[in-house]
């Protein structure tokens, strides 16, 4: 009897089913993989007047990659406004600004961001240097990690930051060392404060654009699915009315934003925003699409770059010595595991962000309370960034079952990385950073996000990293702690069924029949024999050509 005729073969390419398991073609049909065989004869009479082949010899077929820990919308917003995420440099950052102002006359605040600190002296930009290109209008500009704000003199004005102004208690009003004026950046808290209170909010409507912009880049890159790291009411709104118009074709977790000022009773809120996400269906939906608010982001520390990283032993101070300063824990370490062991009980998963060893150390002994309390489970708790763990607790991660979601792109040398990190964690905790191979060696589950805007959304480019520990752009830089690169087995794991495991989305990151299906189309075998050696990888030339989502192409390079 003939089988029932695909919507979609995919042939000539290399089918990745797992590590060391190959196929030649795969078939789809009503969202799922109906068929996969050998070559094209194998699937040749599920070809009917309707069905679609794609044939792309040399190419690469593998699950469609998931993206744990994004910031989907703020990314697509920062695409619709200012953005200096691919300017480089002082002078050309204010020329971009200077430019974008003269654009856009009528808008009351110039506002957008991605600057680096690496451009600056100290990595702190100033507000004399803004001042320069717009005096007469506030400007508020996130820099690239989203942990600090550049402001000009009219902000300052505007929102009321002088001289006597006191830092709040989770972020710092830079100022000058010889006038104790407020100098231009704001770091943590102090920017969050004055981005909540001061500067005009997007409606819906914006909102929705962004995510459908981001959407579209994602789906480019071969993302089908991500989890989005950091959701406050209004993108939660953009992303149930789009899932409700079968807009959202992408799967999408949501990490609902822990507000660190209202402890406790902020629970019976969150429930009922994941009830009420949960509540919206569509009938047009995309199979397995739609948007999940399942998962909560309690952020522990800051950043190493401004000092505000946890560490268990002080900063050094750059000279040789050491400092008084530890970084900033923004919930007490009770707070912190009263907190998790409850949300856990809820069913609730817990996203943390941990850069530093003691936060890292805190948001483990907070999972360890909740396992004490409420007994083993699935929730999936998984601790990002993951930038300096002290070796006792690598091994914590597999005896908690705790997933290290790691953001490969940065395990690489970067002058921001060598001139305000690593003179200021020391030679012998630098070497702790980012220990990918080292946490699967001890058994655990690693997943890959990106933490776009802050760093590159495209996978490739991730993967490349993590194989190398090399930057894509410097292929002849040395490796930044070469003992801790990946297999391309292991990393393109941890980006496709690593991120589906902790999406709690086992339909995504496999290709196998009955699977839903979500694909990407290579242009290029990265897997052929000798295309990655100990001397190059360059996974990143390659370029997706198809992505598939649900059973339906949501992208293709050919338009």
């Amino acid at each position: 009897m003939r089988r029932p005729t695909a919507d979609l073969v995919l042939t000539g390419a290399r089918v990745r089913l797992g590590q060391g398991q190959w196929a030649g073609a795969v078939a789809v049909r009503g969202g799922r993989i109906s068929a996969i065989g050998p070559d094209f004869a194998s699937v040749r009479d599920l070809i009917g007047p309707h069905t679609r082949v794609i044939e792309s010899p040399g190419g690469l077929v593998v699950p469609g990659f998931q993206d744990s820990h994004v910031h989907a919308p703020f990314a697509g917003l920062d695409r619709r406004r200012l953005s200096l995420h691919d300017v480089q440099g002082r002078s050309a950052y204010l020329e971009a600004i200077a430019l974008y102002a003269q654009q856009h006359p009528s808008k009351p605040w110039i506002v957008g961001g991605g600057w680096a600190a690496e451009h600056f002296p100290n990595g702190r930009p100033r507000k004399e240097d803004l001042d320069t290109v717009v005096p007469d209008r506030p400007v508020f500009l996130l820099n690239g990690d989203l942990h600090g704000a550049w402001l000009n003199s009219r902000a300052l004005e505007v929102v009321g930051i002088t001289r006597n102004t006191p830092d709040p208690v989770d972020g710092r009003i830079d100022r000058d060392p010889v006038t104790g004026n407020p100098s231009g950046t704001l770091q943590e808290g102090a920017a969050y404060w004055i981005n909540d209170h001061f500067v005009p909010q997007p409606d819906q409507q914006e909102w929705e654009a962004a995510v459908l912009d981001a959407q579209r880049y994602l789906h480019s890159l071969g993302i089908t699915g991500w989890q989005d790291a950091w959701v406050t009411p209004a993108t939660q709104a953009a992303y149930e009315s789009l899932a409700a118009q079968g807009r959202l074709t992408a799967r999408v977790v949501g990490a609902l934003w822990w507000d660190r000022k209202r402890e406790m009773e902020q629970l019976p809120e969150l429930l009922a925003r994941r009830e009420r996400g949960l509540a919206v269906v569509s009938p047009t939906a995309h199979l397995g699409s739609g948007f999940f608010p399942t998962s909560v982001k309690i952020m522990t520390d800051g950043v190493l770059e401004n000092f505000t990283g946890a560490l268990l032993e002080p900063y050094c101070d750059g000279c040789g010595g050491h400092s008084d300063r530890r970084g900033v824990t923004y919930l007490d370490r009770d707070l912190l595991a009263t907190a998790v062991t409850e949300l856990d009980a809820q069913g609730f998963q817990v996203h943390f962000h941990a850069i530093g060893d003691r936060a890292v150390r805190e948001s483990l002994d907070a999972i360890h309370c909740a396992r004490s309390s409420n007994g083993r489970n699935d929730r999936r708790h998984q601790i990002a960034h993951v930038q300096v763990v002290q070796p006792e607790d690598i091994v914590r991660f597999n005896e908690l079952e705790v997933v290290a979601n790691c953001q490969t792109f940065w395990a690489q040398s970067a002058s921001e990385r060598d001139d305000l990190t690593i003179p200021f964690l020391g030679t012998e905790r630098a070497r702790l950073q980012f220990p990918f191979a080292g946490l699967l060696a001890s058994g655990a589950r690693l997943a890959m996000g990106s933490d776009w805007a802050v760093t590159t959304a495209d996978p490739l480019q991730q993967l490349e990293v993590a194989v190398t520990r090399t930057s894509p752009q410097d292929r002849d830089r040395a490796p930044f702690l070469p003992e801790q690169c990946m297999s391309l087995d292991d990393a393109l794991d941890a980006f496709t069924a690593g991120s589906s495991y902790v999406n709690h989305d086992d339909q995504g990151g496999r290709i196998a029949v009955g699977s839903r299906a979500d694909l990407a189309l290579l242009d290029t075998d990265i897997f052929a024999p000798g295309f990655v050696t100990n001397h190059a990888a360059p996974i990143s030339d390659a370029r997706v050509q198809i992505t598939v989502a649900g059973g339906s192409v949501v992208y293709d390079a050919e338009g």
